[in-house]
């Protein structure tokens, strides 16, 4: 058909009756549109995957004799292209019910037929009516009106559409005609003696009655009338031409069924026939037993299994590859053709078949309920048989009969639908678990013995087609209700969408897809030698006197001869590599079916029967029978991959793949789900471009899009599995349960409860304390858990070596490699596991747990990594640090800092939970820097945990492991932020300050004491930049933690590196200012303690950076300093000895002033150095020297500025105390004490001259001497001060100084001062945090004990000194009372 066709106009004189009948008639020309510019390739190509091994047929062209069986391969594949139309127009339509004239809105949207629904729906149900005599005007004149302005446009709308049904009354007229010609003229069609034509025949005569069927699904009523209307609107009231043709077309065949009943009624008798020569083979099919006794599926005896057999002969299992069709024959040929259930063996035909289907596929996914249809219209034909034969209008003898099998009949169909209902999902569930086994078997035996799969291939076609009809069915049958004509009636099947075997039976497809294609060229080897040894046979057949004595006219004897030279001419597989043979055997099969359709027909002077009988009596096969084996044969050598197809194609599912979807989804990873079975669900996607048809264009794109996402979605559900089974392994329940570990204090309530408790003689594996007993694993309640751990790592180990060794999955233009999607599920799961397990209900993970679990993680990471040819720990090293580092790659290799340091979300998680609750205590958790044990401690929890749990140097090392060391850049980098933040802060303070500071410096050293104080009172918020400093040094302290942490875990896992590093640091020159090369091996070194004064050259860095001292105002910072000691703060500051630090951070003050004023120094130093050098011009040895006096001058400057600070510091302590004011004067020493102690550039003896070395003596003794729990820095009770926790259970020196109780501690157990005691100093060891150190620590400027070198004997001395006149807890009553000693000058 042309493509004008198909938008033809009413003017055009091809629609005038004339032209329209003879163009029914023109032949396989009218079907251009369908069949495509080439008939014969299309004919041939198409009919191989559709009609069957008759395919490849031409006509011989040289016999007047024989029918061109092109027609019927052309006319089936018109067939299929009419179905594809009315299934394209269905879904524009949204599947309307024209039996009850019902329709959706999105029917009249749709633009085929006008929107005036009055008016259609009127001339539907008035159908066929003509539209003159239902007065319209009078039902909607506005719609009526409409019509007539866009006559045109909806005349154009409907065209194409009206064209389909002319296409499908020239269809029936063709059919029927060859149809009635085939049945008339072939003299057998018996499956055993003329099966080539049979199939081709009864594929045309199942089409016709599909294609009539499924048109009843269309609105033809509706199409027809609206558009003869608008045609005689727009064409002067004529009525198009033809019209009248086809009201009498659908009007006969409404309903289709009546319409087939009366055409099909002169070829009845033949269906019969061919009906009844099925049975048998049908009835095979369903036997079960006999299947497998006589190995017509796998070869092993179902009872014995060591014993082989099979009896099963090959042309019967070939007849069995076609049983699915032999069902759809029964099932339609019995529905158009009901007389011929009259026949005695047809009732249990009939009721094999109808019992295990409940629908009859018409056109891919549409159907109809095959049950209501033989109740209203096979069973009334029936019962008027049953009163024919009982009323005695023909012979008695045969109406006794007639009205006996007509009872039978009518009982099968009156209660074979119940029987259907209840009993077809038993049968085909059980013949799916019989497939599941017998495929495996299969498999398993034809693997093992691959020489045997040759002589036995028509077995496995059966296999396939029966697999197959299984899978079909199941879905075909899910979720079945009737037509949208019967809407109210449902019919409730039962179809379990968790049936595990529908996987098995894909898998069990692909494997014996994948084993033919393995021995492909095996087969195609035995089928050569086959064909070459059946050409002797024939040419003996044709020699024999029987044939000579046929006298076969020319044109047969010529083609017989081409068969034997085809035959013959075949190469030769011995000595060659069988693969590279090419053999086209197209022209033998061709000459072949052209021989068929010459002996089977009627007016043939030599048939089939003449030919059978000439050769039977030499006892061997007939001429026919060799040839129909040679015929089949063949196509082993060149067609093997379409027989395939044919047989085991899956891809009708695509018009199910909702339910596949669901189906995966619910038995994929169930108890019987096996991960092999990936393959066979993905493989599935590839055959669905294949239900395109050419006719309908815009198919090829919706189905590759529907199939690509079908893949997609069954591998969202594999890896969504894939993750379930990792998660499962990483859980508590799974590894996580054989990591189980008692804490020490529940492994003690355990022993103590054991010792007490005997051992229970139950099953119950829990003790007294609740804590499982050894060996628990074994009590039987126990074993399901660890079954279930087994069970997922089996599934765990087989789904990862499955999706790695998985071929590629195609769908068209887009290949999907299951491997990277499983990398990528894999890594991605880990990511977000990471970022799941980082903080908890409350709060952060501590990051040792983290690293625990990362760690078990990895452990099923390893599990999958050993199945999987990918390095999978490559991988998770680049989450984690994509987690700790986010930013260009280029970032990594260039030493300028950039603008915006990007990182990680989990590392930047963490740096922020550290910065808020830790460095500032946004919480008000009481966070307090404890220089004993070197870690940060809270007063209350910190989200889940005490600050200690979080900050102890093993915590801190577990997070540099997690995040390696740009995590801990980003954490330093945070630091930085916020400490420059406050270095502004003092920077302001400073300038806002600065005449009053110069007023203050003046008195301070010309001794006005008034002046000084009166200046100290105008200082502006001097508690606020206290409060700064503290912070500052808290953010030091912490810094330098980390540090440590980052040493210690370079210096275990990278030693040589650190090893590197120290010995570098050691010899870099001392410059100033210094090269950046030198700067950043400092920069380097400092981040992990390896650089000298860690806080000062990290304050350092900062003001560098920031461009902060650049002011004159900075060389006041001493004397801001030294104006803290008049701030209030010092009232509620109390020191503690069990933390060697005060109640309120104080001591990070110390740490601040240090840095602070050597950094400010450094910097400042730096900048007059290079104002300098750029000043000069050039001399080097000047430059040197001044290099070298520069670096001096520096540390003397910072020396002074220390001193400096302490001079004046100590005058206004000591300045202000009295005897009204002295609770802070205790604190104020110790704080002084502990920035000498601090700082690297402030010597020892600094302080003797303002605070002698007796004073602090008796400072320490008596804090040393007297109870932990009580505190003695304040002299009354502050509302402000929260004593400390008492940590005095986990001190690790205990001993009784006095003989009291009173337990006194060790000089080593204030963890702050150091000093020449008897105790060991050299390991420190803090039970409560938890950290570990070693003597390594001594890098620290913090000295570990008290400040001087006293001994047991002078310790003692003065505790009993301080006991004379004691009356308080303060350690100064004793100087109080006497008025004298050291601190009583003004």
């Amino acid at each position: 058909m042309a493509k004008s066709r198909q938008y033809f106009s009413p003017q055009d004189a091809s629609m005038s009756p004339t032209s329209a009948r003879s163009r029914d008639w023109e032949g396989p020309s009218r079907w251009t549109e369908y069949l495509g510019p080439d008939l014969t390739s299309s004919a041939s190509s198409r009919s191989s995957r559709n009609v069957g091994p008759e395919g490849q047929v031409l006509s011989s062209g040289g016999s007047s004799k024989g029918l061109n069986i092109q027609w019927v391969v052309q006319l089936i594949e018109v067939a299929e292209g009419l179905m594809a139309k009315m299934y394209r127009l269905n879904q524009i339509l949204d599947y309307p019910d024209p039996a009850n004239h019902l329709f959706s809105e999105a029917f009249w949207k749709a633009g085929v037929f006008p929107n005036h629904p009055k008016i259609c729906l009127l001339l539907s149900k008035k159908f066929p009516e003509h539209f003159s005599k239902l007065q319209l005007e009078r039902v909607d004149k506005a719609a009526l009106d409409a019509l007539h302005d866009g006559a045109e446009v909806h005349l154009q709308n409907l065209e194409p559409w009206v064209q389909l049904l002319l296409d499908l009354m020239a269809f029936r007229e063709q059919a029927l005609r060859l149809i009635l010609d085939l049945s008339s003229t072939v003299i057998t069609l018996l499956p055993h003696q003329n099966s080539l034509i049979l199939h081709a025949f009864m594929d045309l005569f199942c089409s016709f009655a599909r294609v009539n069927l499924f048109s009843e699904k269309i609105p033809r009523k509706l199409m027809l009338q609206m558009y003869n209307l608008l045609h005689a609107i727009s064409r002067n009231e004529r009525d198009c031409d033809f019209y009248h043709r086809l009201v009498q077309f659908i009007d006969s065949y409404d309903p289709p069924l009546k319409g087939l009943q009366e055409d099909l009624n002169f070829v009845s008798p033949r269906i019969g026939e061919v009906l009844e020569a099925v049975g048998p083979i049908i009835f095979l099919s369903t036997d079960t037993r006999k299947l497998r006794n006589e190995g017509f599926l796998s070869p092993y005896h179902p009872r014995y299994p060591d014993i082989l057999t099979n009896s099963a002969h090959p042309m019967r299992a070939q007849d069995l590859a076609n049983v699915t069709s032999y069902r759809e024959w029964v099932l339609l040929g019995y529905l158009v053709c009901p007389d011929e259930l009259l026949r005695v063996t047809s009732i249990d035909i009939a009721l094999v078949v109808l019992k295990e289907n409940l629908v009859l596929t018409l056109f891919r996914d549409e159907s109809i309920l095959v049950h209501e249809d033989y109740q209203l219209y096979v069973l009334p034909r029936i019962l008027e048989s049953k009163k024919m034969a009982k009323s005695g209008r023909i012979k008695q003898k045969d109406a006794d009969l007639e009205y006996s099998v007509a009872k039978q009949v009518e009982k099968m169909i009156s209660e074979v639908h119940e029987q259907a209902l209840v009993l077809c999902d038993t049968i085909h569930r059980e013949r799916r678990i019989l497939l599941k086994q017998e495929i495996g078997r299969m498999v398993l035996f034809f693997t093992d013995q691959p020489s045997l799969l040759a002589p036995n291939i028509q077995k496995w076609y059966f296999c396939l087609a029966l697999a197959q009809s299984e899978v079909i069915w199941y879905f075909q049958h899910v979720g079945i209700a009737s037509s949208k004509s019967r809407a109210t009636r449902i019919i409730p099947v039962d179809i379990d969408p968790s049936d595990p075997t529908i996987g098995f039976l894909l898998d069990g497809m692909d494997q014996l897809c994948c084993l033919v294609r393995k021995y492909i060229a095996a087969i195609r080897g035995y089928a050569l030698s086959y064909l070459s040894s059946c050409a002797g046979r024939i040419r003996f057949l044709l020699g024999t006197p029987g044939i000579v004595a046929l006298d076969l006219d020319a044109s047969l004897k010529g083609l017989l001869q081409k068969i034997v030279l085809h035959l013959e001419n075949i190469p030769k597989p011995q000595g060659e590599n069988i693969s590279a043979i090419t053999c086209d055997l197209s022209d033998f099969r061709k000459d072949w079916l052209s021989i068929l359709m010459i002996v089977t027909s009627a007016r043939s002077s030599i048939n089939i029967r003449h030919l059978e009988k000439a050769t039977v009596s030499t006892g061997k096969e007939g001429l026919l029978s060799e040839g129909n084996s040679a015929y089949n044969w063949s196509r082993c050598v060149d067609e093997l991959e379409s027989q395939l197809s044919k047989h085991g194609s899956l891809k009708k599912l695509y018009f199910y793949h909702q339910h596949l979807t669901a189906v995966f989804r619910n038995t994929m990873f169930g108890p019987e789900g096996r991960p092999q079975h990936c393959c066979a669900w993905l493989g599935v996607a590839s055959s669905f471009p294949e239900c395109a048809s050419p006719i309908v264009p815009e198919e090829v794109t919706k189905i590759g899009r529907d199939a690509v996402l079908y893949v997609e979605s069954l591998i969202e559900s594999i890896m969504g599995g894939l993750e379930g089974l990792i998660n499962i392994l990483d859980s508590d329940g799974g590894f996580g349960a054989l990591e189980t570990q008692l804490l020490p204090e529940q492994a003690a309530s355990y022993l103590n409860n054991a010792s007490r408790v005997p051992v229970p003689s139950g099953k119950s594996p829990k003790g007294v304390g609740g804590f499982p007993l050894p060996g628990h694993e074994s009590y039987p309640e126990n074993n399901n858990s660890i079954k279930m751990l087994e069970a997922a790592m089996q599934r765990l180990t087989n789904l990862c070596s499955l999706l790695n060794d998985m071929e590629p999955i195609c769908v068209l233009n887009h290949v999907f490699v299951l491997r990277e999607y499983m990398r990528e599920c894999i890594l991605g799961n880990f990511r977000r596991r990471l970022l799941a397990v980082l903080k908890t209900d409350n709060d952060l993970q501590r990051p040792s747990v983290l690293e625990s679990l990362i760690h078990r993680h990895m452990r099923v990471v390893h599990l999958a990594e050993q199945h999987i040819s990918m390095d999978l720990t490559q991988g998770i090293r680049e989450v984690l640090l994509t987690e700790a580092f986010s930013g260009p790659v280029s970032s990594l290799h260039l030493f300028e800092k950039s603008t915006e340091q990007l990182s990680g979300s989990a590392a930047e998680v963490v740096c922020n939970w550290y910065i808020e609750n830790i460095v500032k205590d946004v919480s008000g958790a009481g966070i307090l820097f404890t220089p004993m044990h070197e870690c940060f401690k809270s007063t209350r929890p910190v989200g889940g945990y005490f600050a200690e749990s979080v900050t102890d140097l093993r915590e801190l090392q577990a997070f540099v492991r997690i995040f390696g060391g740009y995590g801990a850049d980003r954490l330093d980098k945070m630091m930085k932020e916020h400490t420059a933040a406050l270095l502004n802060c003092i920077d302001t303070s400073l300038r806002s300050n600065r005449e009053v500071l110069e007023a203050v410096v003046g008195s301070m050293h010309s001794g006005d004491r008034m002046e000084r104080d009166a200046c100290l009172k105008q200082i502006v918020d001097l508690d606020t930049v206290i409060g700064f400093c503290v912070e500052a040094g808290q953010a030091l302290a912490f810094d330098h933690l980390l540090a440590e942490a980052t040493g210690a875990v370079l210096e275990e896992h990278l030693p040589l590196i650190h090893s590197l590093l120290a010995g570098v640091v050691k010899h870099i020159p001392e410059e100033m200012p210094e090269k950046n090369e030198i700067r950043r091996i400092k920069g380097v070194a400092n981040s992990v303690v390896l650089a000298g004064n860690h806080d000062s050259e990290w304050v350092r860095s900062i003001l560098e950076e920031v461009g902060g001292a650049n002011n004159g105002s900075w060389s006041l910072l001493p004397y801001l300093f030294a104006t803290f000691m008049t701030s209030n703060i010092w009232n509620t500051t109390g020191f503690n000895v069990e933390t060697g630090g005060f109640n309120n951070n104080i001591h990070c003050l110390a740490r601040c002033i240090d840095a602070v004023i050597a950094g400010s120094e450094y910097v400042r130093l730096e900048r007059e150095h290079q104002q300098r050098q750029s000043l000069s011009n050039g001399h080097g040895d000047e430059n040197l020297d001044l290099e070298i006096q520069t670096r001096l001058s520096a540390e003397a400057s910072i020396k002074s500025a220390m001193q400096l600070f302490i001079k004046f510091s100590t005058g206004i302590v000591l300045d202000s105390w009295g005897e009204a004011n002295r609770s802070h004067l205790v604190a104020k020493l110790i704080f002084l004490d502990q920035v000498s102690e601090i700082s690297q550039y402030l010597p020892r003896s600094s302080l003797e001259p303002y605070i002698p070395y007796a004073i602090l003596r008796s400072i320490y003794s008596q804090y040393y001497s007297n109870s932990p729990s009580m505190s003695l820095a304040l002299l009354a009770a502050s509302p402000h001060y929260s004593p400390a926790v008492s940590l005095a259970h986990l001190s690790p020196v205990m001993k009784q100084a006095r003989g009291d109780s009173t337990p006194q501690y060790g000089a080593n157990d204030s963890g702050f001062f150091k000093g020449t005691s008897s105790h060991s100093q050299d390991h420190l060891y803090n039970t409560d945090s938890g950290s570990l150190r070693s003597g390594d620590s001594k890098h620290r400027n913090l000295r570990r004990s008290g400040p001087l070198d006293y001994s047991s004997s002078r310790k003692s001395k003065f505790v009993e000194g301080s006991t004379s006149n004691s009356t308080g807890p303060s350690p100064l009553p004793r100087f109080a009372v006497s008025r004298s000693g050291p601190i009583s000058y003004k």
